[in-house]
This record gives C-alpha cells, sequence and structure tokens, in this order.
C-alpha cells in the first residue's frame, strides 16, 4: 500500500495537478483579496454598525473640522476681506519673506549697516509689495472659506450650528437643542460637554478624531457650541452600502482563508515531494535547478517587485480582470524557481551552490593555491595583497576585519614564541620535549620537523642503546659458543695424553673430532653471516623453478625429516612457479630455515610450506610448531646468536636465521619473521621470472 501511494504521490502528473491546484488558489485568492481592498473595503467585515465604522467617523470628523475652521477662523466673507481674519503673525511672517528677499536682491541693502536700519529701509522702500502681499493673503483665506463651504455642502443631509464668541454659522433656520435631538443621529459640543447619539459612535475606535477637533487650535470656549445633526437623507444610503460592503467582505475573507488553506496543504505536498521518484532517494534535478541560488533569489525578488506594480498599475487604470491572469503567470514562475531552491535546501547546498559563493571560493581557492605552493615571501606577499582587498571589500565592518587580523597575528605570533622555547628546551637536551603547534600552516611544519628532529636523535640514542646491547650479547654469546668446544677440546687432549687404554683413547678421539667439528662449523657459519652482512657474495641470478626446488631439498633431507617424525606439507598452484635468484644462495637461505625446523621443531608434528603467486613476486611461507617455548619477539629472534631456548643446550649457532635473512636481501627479496605463541613463520618474498 505504501508503495503504490508513492508511486501515484511521486508522479509527474499528480504533482503537475498539485501545482496547478496552487496556482489557481493562490490567484483566486489574490484577486478577490485585491478587488475587495481596490473597489471595496475589509474593515466593515471587523465592524459592528456603522456608527463604530471608520467611515462614519472619517466624514464626522471632517464635518466638525470645517464647521470649526470657518466659526472660529474666517467667521464671514465680509470678515475676511477686512483683514479681520488675519493674525499678527501672518502678517510679520509675510514681512519677513519679504526682507529676506530685499536682503538677497535689492539695491538699497547696504551690508554695513544694522538689521533694524535695513528692515526701516526695507519698509520704506516697498510699502506697495507689503501692501499687495497682505492683500494675497486675504484673498487666500478667502479661496479656503470657500473650500470650507463647499465641503459643507457636498455632505447632503446634514444640519449644523456653530456658535464661536459673536460668530455664528449654521445652514438652518431652527438652532435650538432640541431640533438637533430630534434628528437621527447627532454630535453635540457645548463648551465642555459632548452629547452624541446614538451611544455607539462613542465606542467608535476613532472617536478621538471628533475630541481633537475640539480642543485643536482655539479650543471651545463655555459659551461655544457645534452642533450637527444627520438626517435619513444621509444617514439610509451610507448605512445601506456600509452593510452591502460588510456582507462581500465578510464573504471575501472566507473564501480567502479557503484559498489559503488550499494553498498551504499544496505547498506542503510540492515541498514534500519535489525532486523525488518512486523508488530513488537521490534528489532529481532539471536545468531550472543549475542556475546558481542567488540568481533564482534574485528572480524570485524581481518577480515579487513586478506583480505588486502590476497590481497598482491594473487598480489605477481599473482593469481589475487582468490581476487574476498575471497572478498565475507570475506565480507559476515564482514557485518553480522557490521549489527549485527547495530542492537545493534538500541537497544541503543551498548556500555552496550560489554564484557569490562561487566566486569567493574560486578567489579564496586561488589565493590558497598560491599560498600553499609557494615560499614564506609568497606567502607574505599574498597576505600583503590581498588583504587590501579583503578590507576594502569588508568596509561596511572594518572593526571586524581589524580584530580578525590582529587575531591571526597575535595567533602566529604565539606559535613561533612556542616553537621558540621548544627549541630551547631541546638545545638544553630535553629529547622527550613536543612542541604543541595545532594546524597545517608554515610554524606548524616547522614545529613538526623539530617535533622530528627530537623523535629521530631519540630514536638513534634507542637504536645505539640497542647495537651496544647487541654486541655485548654477541660477544657473550660468541664467547660460550666457542669456549664450550673449545674447553672440551682441551680436557680430552689432557685425558688423551695421560691415557693408556686404547678403548679409551678412541672414545677420546671421537669426541676431539665431533667438538672439532662444531668449532668448524661455528666458525664457518660466523665467517659466511659475515661475508652475507656486508654483501660481499658474488650474486648469479638464473630461472628457477620453485616447486621442484623445495621437493628436491625435501628429498635430500629424507633422513633428517623421518628421524624427527615430522610431516610436511606442500601446498603450491597447479602450474610452473619461476623465480629470479641465485639458486645456491636461495637453496642456502632455505636450508637454513629447514636446518632451523629439524632442530628446533615439535617432534611428531607437521611442517606447511605454501607456495602463493602474486601479481610482480612469489611468497614462500614455512609453518612450524616449536618444542621450545618461543618468549621472545621476531626481531630478537632474527639477531646473531639468538637462539629459541635460552638456555643454549641445542646445537644450533643462533646464526641460521640471520644468514638467510641476509642472503634473501642479497637476491632483492624479503625475508620476515612471525610469532604466534608456539607457532614459528618465516615468509621469504622474491622476484617473480
Amino acid at each position: 500500500m505504501d508503495i503504490r501511494w508513492k508511486k501515484y504521490s511521486y508522479s509527474w502528473v499528480t504533482k503537475t495537478i498539485v501545482f496547478f491546484i496552487a496556482m489557481l488558489s493562490f490567484s483566486f485568492g489574490i484577486t478577490t483579496f485585491a478587488n475587495i481592498a481596490i473597489k471595496h473595503d475589509f474593515s466593515p467585515a471587523f465592524e459592528k454598525s456603522y456608527y463604530q465604522g471608520t467611515e462614519f467617523m472619517s466624514e464626522s470628523s471632517d464635518i466638525i473640522y470645517n464647521i470649526k475652521e470657518i466659526a472660529e477662523k474666517y467667521k464671514s466673507e465680509e470678515h475676511i476681506l477686512n483683514g479681520g481674519a488675519l493674525s499678527e503673525d501672518d502678517i510679520v511672517e509675510a514681512k519677513r519673506e519679504l526682507f529676506y528677499e530685499f536682503c538677497l536682491n535689492s539695491k538699497n541693502y547696504n551690508p554695513n549697516l544694522s538689521e533694524e536700519e535695513n528692515f526701516k529701509i526695507f519698509q520704506e522702500t516697498n510699502g506697495d509689495k507689503i501692501a499687495a502681499t497682505k492683500n494675497e493673503l486675504i484673498q487666500k483665506q478667502l479661496q479656503r472659506y470657500q473650500t470650507h463651504l463647499s465641503n459643507l455642502e457636498k455632505y447632503e443631509g446634514i444640519t449644523y450650528y456653530a456658535k464661536k464668541g459673536e460668530s455664528e454659522l449654521t445652514n438652518s433656520t431652527n438652532k435650538s437643542e432640541i431640533y438637533f435631538q430630534s434628528l437621527p443621529a447627532y454630535i453635540m459640543f457645548e463648551g465642555y460637554d459632548e452629547q452624541v447619539f446614538p451611544e455607539q459612535i462613542k465606542e467608535n475606535v476613532y472617536y478621538q478624531w471628533l475630541q481633537s477637533n475640539k480642543y485643536d487650535h482655539d479650543p471651545l470656549g463655555p459659551d461655544d457650541v457645534i452642533y450637527v445633526g444627520f438626517s435619513k437623507t444621509f444617514l439610509d444610503p451610507r448605512i445601506e452600502k456600509w452593510t452591502e460592503n460588510k456582507t462581500v467582505a465578510a464573504n471575501s475573507l472566507k473564501i480567502i482563508a479557503g484559498m489559503l488553506a488550499v494553498l498551504l496543504a499544496a505547498l506542503a505536498y510540492l515541498v514534500f515531494v519535489i525532486g523525488r521518484k518512486p523508488g530513488e532517494d537521490e534528489i532529481q534535478i532539471n536545468f531550472i535547478d543549475r542556475i546558481y541560488n542567488d540568481i533564482k533569489l534574485l528572480l524570485c525578488i524581481m518577480l515579487i517587485i513586478s506583480w505588486i506594480a502590476a497590481i497598482i498599475q491594473l487598480g489605477h487604470l481599473r482593469f481589475y480582470q487582468l490581476i487574476f491572469p498575471i497572478s498565475i503567470v507570475i506565480g507559476s514562475v515564482g514557485l518553480v524557481l522557490v521549489l527549485s531552491l527547495v530542492k537545493s535546501l534538500k541537497m544541503k547546498n543551498l548556500i555552496s551552490y550560489s554564484l557569490v559563493y562561487t566566486v569567493f571560493y574560486k578567489v579564496f581557492k586561488f589565493f590558497k593555491d598560491i599560498y600553499d605552493s609557494g615560499s614564506v615571501a609568497i606567502k607574505v606577499l599574498v597576505v600583503v595583497v590581498a588583504y587590501p582587498f579583503i578590507a576594502a571589500a569588508t568596509f561596511f565592518m572594518f572593526p571586524i576585519t581589524i580584530g580578525v587580523a590582529i587575531w591571526l597575528a597575535h595567533k602566529r605570533v604565539k606559535e613561533f614564541n612556542a616553537i621558540k622555547e621548544g627549541v630551547q628546551k631541546v638545545k638544553e637536551g630535553d629529547l622527550r620535549y613536543t612542541i604543541d603547534v595545532p594546524g597545517d600552516g608554515e610554524l606548524a611544519h616547522l614545529a613538526s620537523d623539530i617535533n622530528s628532529i627530537t623523535d629521530g636523535l631519540n630514536n638513534a640514542i634507542a637504536n645505539e642503546l640497542k647495537s651496544e646491547r647487541m654486541k655485548t650479547e654477541l660477544i657473550t654469546n660468541v664467547s660460550h659458543d666457542i669456549r664450550t668446544p673449545l674447553t672440551s677440546i682441551i680436557t680430552y687432549v689432557d685425558l688423551l695424553k695421560n691415557e693408556k687404554g686404547e678403548a679409551k683413547r678412541k672414545e677420546y678421539i671421537e669426541v676431539l673430532e665431533q667438538k672439532s667439528q662444531r668449532l668448524k662449523i661455528l666458525t664457518d657459519d660466523l665467517f659466511e653471516a659475515s661475508k652475507a652482512s656486508t654483501g660481499n657474495i658474488p650474486v648469479n641470478f638464473e630461472k628457477i623453478e620453485l616447486v621442484s626446488l623445495i621437493t628436491q631439498g625435501l628429498g635430500e633431507l629424507d633422513d633428517k625429516i623421518q628421524g624427527r617424525n615430522l610431516e610436511f606439507k606442500l601446498n603450491h598452484p597447479e602450474e610452473k612457479i619461476y623465480i629470479k635468484a641465485d639458486g645456491k644462495l636461495f637453496w642456502r637461505a632455505v636450508e637454513n630455515l629447514f636446518a632451523n625446523i629439524l632442530k628446533y621443531a615439535l617432534e611428531g608434528s607437521r611442517v606447511y610450506i605454501e607456495i602463493i603467486d602474486s601479481e610482480n613476486a612469489i611468497t614462500l611461507v614455512i609453518k612450524n610448531i616449536s618444542a621450545y617455548e618461543l618468549n621472545i619477539s621476531a626481531d630478537e629472534l632474527m639477531e646473531r646468536f639468538k637462539r629459541g631456548d635460552e638456555s643454549r643446550t641445542s646445537q644450533g649457532s643462533g646464526l641460521g636465521l640471520s644468514i638467510a635473512k641476509s642472503l634473501i636481501e642479497l637476491q632483492q627479496g624479503n625475508f620476515q619473521v612471525e610469532i604466534d605463541g608456539d607457532l614459528f613463520k618465516a615468509l621469504i618474498q622474491i622476484p617473480k621470472c
């Protein structure tokens, strides 16, 4: 079931259908919103009644403002023409502007005189201009007075009465309070008191607009009044329009909410399945995904700006029917880009696959390659050249750039001081001191090299101590192995001198022969080991068939093998194996191993011989179980005069393995010994022919 669901949900048909559903819901919702925002208003949907709405309060405030301006400032046309509406401040400000122009342009202005003296000259020479300016101010006030009256006249169905001092303004013959209270709605200010009907008006969130008119400029005195009454002629069409707008706005909000829910669901689905195919975990990409992410983001921003500009322009031109297709086209392109960014987010390359990152990375890598490949002088030059460019590019955060530079410089000085201290420690003889400079820079490499020098010195000292120990052991072992048969020879020579019996004399002579042969073998092995280690043995390379050589050698040693009751198991490839070696020297090395086995192998055990054919070399592996406990390491066993039996009671010289190793290395081969418990394993690797 899950596989089938993935098959259909990940298919391109399903994705395309959901994509168009998302675009249709987006475009339809946006078109609905734009039509309401441009043609109507969303505010009625959140208002309880017309009297608590923005429109009523805006118009009421405008009416009262116009009435108050006429009553308290302009009063009447005659009052304005007589200059009664002009204040002293208005006249002074007009004169100041004329005087400023006089100072700049008039020839009568004398800079050597004071401002008061120049002002007197200005009044004497510009009386006509001052009078003309006063008349201009009166005409402007008269125009504003007419504008306020026309603003009041456009509101059909209102009745008003205002009294400010001795000035009165009304459009009704009945000025009584009772008359205004008989109207369907009214707003009445009497001095500091106020009355409104219906009471819902006071619940309007913008009621302070009315109150602000009461106190602005010249506040109403205790005997001043402003009455405004609203008849049905004014109220009924507005209430009807408000009710219609409320219904349209409420229904539109429901539609927009539904479209938004569909859009969010479709977007969630597309975000989840985008880039995936049934049965494939890898994100699939297309040509859109190959556009750099920052360019796609820039295109998205440009599309949003273009869409907003298009909606505003269509609103001005009243081409509301074009909002839907434009929203579909721009929204589809934008959604494709957004989904491509989502793919990059899934692939975790949202930042790394951007043009800015790529350019900066390539520039950084270019300088880094030069820095890493060059000498210290080149690196210093790169830093000196690159830093001004970095500082210029990051001028908006220059303190941070300086801080980073100081931190890096401090870090390098600290590393240098650590190296200096480490060299001083080594100089004083502390060869175990390690300089700790992390990282991969020049100073880190220098510290590592110094540490390597100290490690080399420690190894050299350890090797020297080991060499001295080996020399001591060598002399001890050689002395012991030579002295044993030599002592026997001297002893039996003395016995032979004093012995008269023929039988005993023959017995002593046999012992002397055995000990002398033992001494001869020991000196021959020592001489051969010396020649092998110094490379003074000539090597004649030839083509040797290895299996035949091993088989023939085992045949020659058959009596000794039977005497030790050993069983040799040979494992080799079916085809013939040829090696490049010196036949005599190679067999001498193998014979030493066989002799080692015959001396030290556990009696009655098996010996395994395996020939391995690799690409460029042949490996001969010989394994046996030791009769003695191998409580030493393979390296120690390879030392000269070293035996598996530390008691040195066996007949071996301790040179066999050392000679075998030297002979194999002379033939460009490799000889190794491994020990695992009582298991002895020798490996000979020789070039393949």
